[in-house]
């Protein structure tokens, strides 16, 4: 399961392997803000509740844009972690503005 959140809108939909959170997000209607899907403009940035674990390890695109920090606690680029194994997994939409 795969439960995606952002300000206005609260979706659950089966995680496909090899997909971003952001793809998935798009592919629900879910309203997830960005502007490249390159990892560049940090606006798909994510707080990951559970099922950290079943995501692709941060890209070097993520490392370059998050505060290591910010990794170590779960946030992540949507448009960047994969899905790699089904399971539970829980993203927050939480832009920086």
């Amino acid at each position: 399961m795969l439960e995606l959140k952002t300000r206005k809108t609260q979706k659950t939909m089966e995680p496909e392997i090899g997909l971003s959170i952001l793809d998935h997000a798009l592919k629900n209607d879910v309203d997830w803000g960005f502007s490249c899907t390159r990892g560049t403009c940090a606006r798909c940035r994510c707080y990951v509740a559970h099922g950290r674990e079943l995501l692709s390890l941060p890209s070097d695109e993520e490392e370059s844009r998050l505060e290591p920090e910010e990794i170590e606690q779960g946030y992540r680029l949507a448009c960047q972690c994969m899905i790699k194994q089904a399971g539970t997994i829980s993203a927050t939409h939480k832009p920086y503005f």
